[in-house]
């Protein structure tokens, strides 16, 4: 076969007919004849046509039921096809193009025509692989310089954010902190769909990464008033509030002297709104109510947050549960209702943490040995052998790197503390504990009671997971098992457990673990089936793109899969 020319597939069940096609188009084609439709699609398993001449009738499976399957595969849907048939009634014509041919050649047909039009299609599909391939390449190339732009984005922000930081020794850790606090409050806010359309049109990574700038106009506040260890005159309280109005004119400034202002939109939201009150007392502008932006409510809520639980050079830091009554006592007259009522429902997850170097770094190892311990119980319950766990969490790593490369998901994970997810996602069939062992190892299929509680292992588990954050002093560090516990069954469709979440609004940690779970389980044996071959479990998944799995992690997973082989030839198993 000469790779250089296109390949072209005729179905007909009669043999003269594809003696006929054949040898009309071989001396331009490399032609392969298929007398029904079930040796079509057994050519399909080894060959892709660049064209498909599919006669209507044929018995067993006709030309429409042929062509149906074709468009309900994404392996094949763009594969044009061309109807061969002796009928002339419009009826049937309209019927073929509705379900997806490009034309109509009645038979008899001459060679003549029958060379002319292949010709013609052919030479369409190549010019549309040339604009596929120059949109790629365009593609490629705006990714390259939306990257440079964020960078510069990111750069600037860290540049101004630096010279807040250098007027005394609290506001670093306060903008590194509201950073974190303010990812988890939005995390929130989705997953309870509390103004979720509103917050689904924000650029969220560049929100976080603008919230840098929130306490900008602090850079022109004296030393004095800024850093005085007692409590504020009223004429320098005044001075102090400026700070906001201050930040607004900063921001603009900067905007009116780059070409890339855009990325400041936010900023100067933040820096102007988030001391503003949901009863219209706050400053500088006294908003009230809807009328403040909503970035300023959220900022608002974990500004104070961390400033209660924080040493300032006034005051000393409240524990973590005082600054909660305080908060609540402010819900409804210093905050949005909507907005205080989701970071109550989560608090433990918004206790202090330092940012450092080191952060999390003694609880990590508790943490890693606690999950290791539950991880490998419950996975000796499910016929897992030991190395699971470890095998896991090296297929993540793949993926999770692999997604650092591209746009759609480098600004949300580039926020997450990595070793944490990685950790994090030992657990995410802790719920597997509450299920039947004879359920767990049925080597039959189970009925649909049975399956019912296979279900449930998603509700138990995310339960298991909010009662040892209630009991441990950090629950932050579960922020991602419970994400990975309640999201990992989920589909893209919509048609997933237990909430029927859709495309998006599945969180990310759960479509990055749903790819991994199916992989690790279509190419390990269970008591209900032997293991597949890597080949057949990377075909498995890919059809699954856009139904069961997010289409673009679907992209990332491909550029890795043959890393995921090596981890899997790494880690051999008797009974794979």
């Amino acid at each position: 076969m000469d790779a250089t020319r296109e390949i072209i597939i005729i179905v007909d069940d009669d043999s003269t007919n594809l003696t006929v096609g054949k040898s009309t188009l071989s001396d331009k084609y490399d032609v392969f004849t298929a007398s029904s439709g079930e040796r079509l699609f057994s050519h399909l398993e080894k060959v892709y046509p660049d064209l498909i001449l599919l006669d209507i009738r044929m018995p067993e499976m006709d030309g429409y039921e042929v062509i149906k399957r074709l468009k309900d595969s994404e392996k094949t849907i763009d594969i044009p096809v061309i109807f061969l048939t002796s009928r002339i009634d419009p009826a049937s014509e309209i019927k073929g193009l509705s379900l997806g041919a490009v034309d109509y050649i009645t038979k008899p047909f001459s060679r003549e025509l029958l060379l002319k039009r292949i010709d013609l299609h052919v030479l369409f599909e190549r010019q549309k692989k040339e604009l596929q391939k120059h949109n790629l390449r365009l593609e490629c190339e705006v990714d390259r310089k939306t990257r440079t732009v964020l960078e510069l984005q990111n750069t600037v922000l860290k540049t101004v954010a630096e010279l807040v930081e250098c007027r005394d020794n609290v506001t670093g850790g306060h903008i590194e902190r509201t950073q974190h606090y303010l990812r988890l409050l939005i995390d929130f806010m989705l997953e309870h769909e509390v103004y979720y359309e509103e917050i689904s049109s924000w650029d969220v990574g560049l929100l976080v990464m603008s919230s840098q700038l929130h306490d900008v106009g602090k850079i022109s506040i004296k030393d004095n008033i800024l850093m005085k260890p007692g409590r504020l005159t009223d004429e320098e309280f005044q001075e102090m509030k400026r700070h906001t109005a201050y930040g607004v004119d900063i921001i603009r400034r900067i905007e009116e002297n780059t070409s890339e202002s855009a990325f400041l939109y936010y900023a100067r939201i933040l820096a102007g709104s988030h001391h503003e009150r949901w009863d219209g007392n706050g400053y500088p502008n006294g908003l009230s109510g809807s009328d403040i932006p909503l970035q300023g409510r959220l900022m608002a809520i974990i500004d104070v947050y961390d400033a209660l639980t924080n040493d300032r050079p006034y005051k000393k830091a409240f524990t973590h549960e005082q600054a909660v009554d305080i908060i609540k006592e402010g819900m409804g007259t210093q905050f949005d209702p909507a907005v205080c009522k989701v970071f109550l429902t989560h608090e433990n997850s918004f206790r202090h943490i330092e940012i450092q170097e080191n952060m999390h770094a003694e609880a990590h190892d508790e943490l890693r040995s606690a999950m290791e311990v539950i991880a490998n119980a419950v996975g000796a319950r499910s016929g897992k052998e030991q190395g699971y766990v470890e095998r896991m969490r090296m297929y993540l790593n793949l993926i999770v790197n692999a997604s650092l490369r591209h746009m759609s998901f480098k600004e949300v994970v580039s926020e997450w503390d990595i070793e944490l997810f990685l950790l994090s996602a030992q657990m995410h069939d802790v719920g597997n504990i509450a299920v039947a062992d004879h359920i767990l190892n049925k080597p039959e299929e189970l009925s649909d009671r049975e399956f019912d509680d296979i279900i449930n292992h998603v509700d138990f588990g995310v339960k298991i997971i909010r009662q040892i954050k209630e009991n441990i002093k950090d629950g932050g560090l579960l922020h991602h098992a419970e994400m990975l516990v309640g999201s990992h069954h989920e589909k893209w469709d919509g048609t997933g457990y237990p909430r029927g979440l859709k495309g998006k609004k599945i969180p990310l940690q759960g479509r990055i673990m749903a790819i991994v779970d199916v992989y690790d389980a279509l190419t390990t044996a269970r008591p209900h089936r032997g293991g597949k071959t890597h080949n057949e479990a990377v075909e498995i998944i890919k059809n699954g793109a856009g139904t069961q799995f997010d289409p673009e992690l679907i992209d990332v997973f491909l550029e890795c899969e043959s890393d995921f082989e090596k981890v899997a030839a790494s880690c051999p198993l008797d009974d794979r």
